[in-house]
């Protein structure tokens, strides 16, 4: 397990891919079966959501976050495919994906890509937090999904994602084996972001590893003078990032810079852990208790043809 903590090239997706398939050899070079990269890594997280600037302000660089947001799939994807099948790894991405029908929507998204460079899936954060809402459209339950991999099972959510509890439950029921947790990436120092309480939590419910990846960036990685000023009206993220075992030990990490932490997982582990306290199956109360998922993906326009009507 490869958990990449770096910066993108902020709001060049261009740049920012190639940076990604570079850590992507790199993490492969060191024997890695997974990477993981954190939450909208490609082309960045749009900071300025809840920095203390005039709504004028923010309008215009969500214009810009637009602009620079990616398709899935598209060619950015397509070079990371291309990079994971070359190194023969399986790959989750954080992405700000464009809408494809309206173009004027952009979602919080994990890309979920194989060692044979094909999309597996994909997942829209359900319900962005708090000012992310002026950035990013809603998720739906299509992508609310386990990918079976040749090493274990394996599934991912976006930052509080993780405080919804359901979605959660929905993956532990399918039973996740190794789990990607996409941040922002920092720990506040009040314990508002609880990032690493979260990953532990979730590791220790669903008896399964959690990387969990937080985002960098610091007004020193933007090179636009105008989006550097208002990243740095609030603190830098820092990442933090660390890989956490079945039983909710933190493992490896937390990162510091721009660092990719390793960590062997073992399935022997999980096994142990799920034995112990299944919550999706022997650990569960469905007599009492049931989660009901609508996997219909999201349709803003329904084109409807009454009775008797002809082309």
């Amino acid at each position: 397990m490869a958990a990449v903590q770096a910066a993108p090239v902020f709001l060049d997706p261009a740049a920012s891919t190639k940076k990604a398939c570079q850590l992507i050899e790199d993490a492969s070079a060191r024997g890695a079966d997974l990477v993981a990269f954190s939450e909208t890594w490609l082309p960045g997280y749009p900071r300025w959501v809840n920095a203390p600037v005039a709504v004028a302000v923010k309008r215009e660089l969500g214009g810009r976050y637009l602009g620079a947001s990616v398709s899935v799939p598209g060619p950015e994807i397509d070079e990371i495919c291309s990079t994971a099948r070359r190194c023969g790894v399986d790959v989750v991405m954080g992405v700000a994906e464009i809408d494809p029908v309206t173009r004027g929507t952009t979602y919080c998204t994990l890309v979920f890509i194989s060692a044979d460079g094909e999309v597996l899936g994909k997942h829209r954060k359900l319900k962005p937090t708090y000012g992310e809402r002026f950035t990013w459209g809603e998720g739906d339950g299509s992508g609310l999904l386990v990918h079976e991999r040749p090493y274990a099972s394996i599934s991912g959510l976006n930052c509080w994602e993780h405080n919804m509890v359901l979605p959660g439950y929905a993956l532990m029921a399918q039973g996740t084996q190794v789990h990607v947790a996409a941040f922002p990436g920092y720990e506040s120092p009040g314990g508002g972001t609880r990032q690493t309480l979260l990953a532990r939590a979730f590791a220790s419910q669903a008896a399964a590893y959690v990387m969990l990846v937080g985002g960098v960036l610091r007004p020193d990685d933007i090179a636009d003078p105008d989006v550097r000023a208002v990243v740095a009206t609030l603190p830098p993220l820092t990442g933090d990032s660390c890989i956490v075992d079945p039983t909710g030990e933190v493992i490896a990490g937390p990162a510091e810079g721009e660092e990719t932490l390793l960590a062997k997982g073992s399935l022997d582990l999980v096994r142990t852990a799920k034995a112990l306290c299944d919550v999706g199956g022997h650990y569960s109360r469905p007599d009492v208790l049931r989660l009901v998922i609508d996997r219909r993906p999201a349709r803003r326009l329904l084109e409807q043809v009454e009775e008797g009507d002809s082309d």
